[in-house]
């Protein structure tokens, strides 16, 4: 029989434990690796969050992740953002957020920017605006802007924060926007104007309101857009 060191047992009763049908038991065995943070934990921690069912234990992994030398997590990550899983991109993406190492930039790809999954670009975009470096701000706003439009509520809101975030250098990119011919494209530009204006503003009433100003029509519109 081969005989079997310490951290193997740990790294089993853990694997064991997040594994388990309970999700309070995967969520205190997420806590535990965090509280006691092991190297050897992490390809462990990186591959549950690929197929972890609840928000809150995933939520958990990542902060144990994060707890971690960043040398040693960060490639990890980096490898799960070219996996065929959506939740494994998703989540590399959010927890490379938190690490917030400038040099996993390059790594946000405008295909991860523009992925179809909807989870995945809301995750890239969330990444991106943390990570992307001063000279590059101006090219990620016109890469998001590009996307006004997109999805559901939750996906446009998403996103309008995302391009707030960004600050002033989303102007060109949302004027761009404001003059499309798609008229959700419109709305969604002038509701991001006005949080961009106005950050502590509600997101459906923006929206309310750039409805209104759309439905002017063109003439009307450009009239309202004179006298402010």
């Amino acid at each position: 029989m081969i005989p079997i060191n310490t951290t193997q047992r740990t790294d089993t009763r853990l694997l064991d434990a997040l594994s388990s049908e309970s999700s309070s038991t995967r969520l205190q065995a997420a806590l535990a690796a965090g509280t006691h943070p092991d190297a050897g934990f992490v390809d462990t921690l990186v591959a549950r969050c690929a197929i972890e069912p609840d928000f809150f234990v995933r939520d958990m992994l990542t902060w144990a992740l994060t707890r971690l030398p960043s040398k040693t997590t960060v490639p990890a990550l980096l490898a799960e953002l070219g996996s065929e899983v959506a939740q494994a991109r998703s989540q590399a993406l959010h927890t490379l957020s938190k690490i917030g190492d400038a040099g996993t930039w390059p790594a946000i790809t405008r295909s991860l920017l523009h992925d179809a999954d909807d989870e995945v670009a809301r995750s890239a975009w969330r990444a991106a605006v943390v990570l992307v470096p001063d000279g590059e701000r101006k090219s990620l706003a016109t890469d998001l802007a590009a996307q006004l439009g997109r999805g559901d509520r939750t996906m446009r809101l998403s996103l309008s924060r995302a391009l707030v975030a960004l600050g002033d250098e989303i102007e060109p990119a949302l004027r761009e926007g404001l003059a499309s011919a798609d008229p959700e494209v419109r709305v969604h530009a002038r509701a991001t104007e006005r949080l961009l204006r106005d950050p502590d503003a509600d997101f459906d009433p923006a929206v309310d309101e750039a409805k209104r100003i759309a439905a002017l029509g063109p003439e009307r519109t450009r009239e309202h857009d004179a006298d402010r």
